[in-house]
């Protein structure tokens, strides 16, 4: 399967990114793809190889670029409770700088770079992330009404996209919440909003599960609950997009 990196151009400069996408000279649906707050890594890619497999020109941005190219601090090969916590302490002044101003900056330039590649078709994309790329996702589908077709976030905090956001959402969207992140009455309050909005959801908590659970690589992992997310994850895409 091809993959490359790729620089995206940005109002700031330039975004490295990670592509995949199938052999062959057709032309398939894009999809945006934003990690977690560790950025792109092994696991990372392997998930987009794993999404372009299924017939998806998957684009994966290092939305910290203004810091430097992915990984933006140092990651071991196995990120496990020990690290976490510095990890975080790390990465936490770099995602409080990553102001909604510059997200929405970056995924007009993110969503113009995808579609104009050659191994991208016409028509609209879907947006899938995870962790704080979740929330990322949420607020590109709301900037981009009509042109994001579907859009999907996993242990995420996704309502802090607010009922504005939820309100211009035209998207299909499915959204796996962690039982560490989520407690039923959050979940149902949340729904609510997004029922209040109007938009084409599901949401759930996945059992057994603690934040990070897609992630392989963290002592967060849960087989099923990566199963779970491929699970509600590629019917949302092939029933939004075309040809997918």
């Amino acid at each position: 399967m091809p993959t490359k990196t790729v620089q995206i151009p940005t109002p700031d400069g330039q975004a490295d990114a990670f592509a995949a996408f199938p052999d062959g000279a057709e032309r398939h649906p894009g999809v945006l793809m934003y990690a977690d707050g560790f950025g792109i890594r092994p696991v990372v890619r392997e998930m987009a190889r794993e999404l372009a497999g299924h017939g998806y020109y998957v684009l994966v941005p290092n939305f910290f670029y203004r810091h430097g190219p992915a990984p933006v601090v140092e990651l071991p090969a196995y990120i496990g409770e020990e690290d976490r916590s510095a990890l975080v302490a790390q990465l936490m002044p770099l995602l409080e700088a990553h102001t909604t101003e510059r997200v929405l900056s970056d995924a007009d330039a993110y969503l113009r770079f995808l579609t104009a590649q050659p191994e991208v078709g016409a028509g609209p994309v879907a947006v899938t992330g995870y962790c704080i790329g979740a929330l990322l996702a949420m607020r590109t589908a709301a900037a981009h009404p009509g042109r994001v077709a579907a859009v999907a976030g996993f242990h995420g905090p996704v309502g802090a996209a607010g009922p504005d956001s939820f309100s211009k959402l035209t998207a299909q969207v499915h959204l796996g919440h962690a039982e560490t992140d989520l407690t039923p009455e959050d979940l149902a309050e949340l729904n609510q909003a997004l029922d209040a909005a109007g938009v084409d959801y599901t949401s759930e908590i996945y059992p057994g599960t603690v934040h990070g659970f897609t992630m392989s690589d963290t002592d967060a992992f849960s087989a099923s609950g990566l199963q779970r997310h491929w699970d509600c994850l590629l019917p949302l895409l092939k029933r939004s997009l075309a040809n997918g």
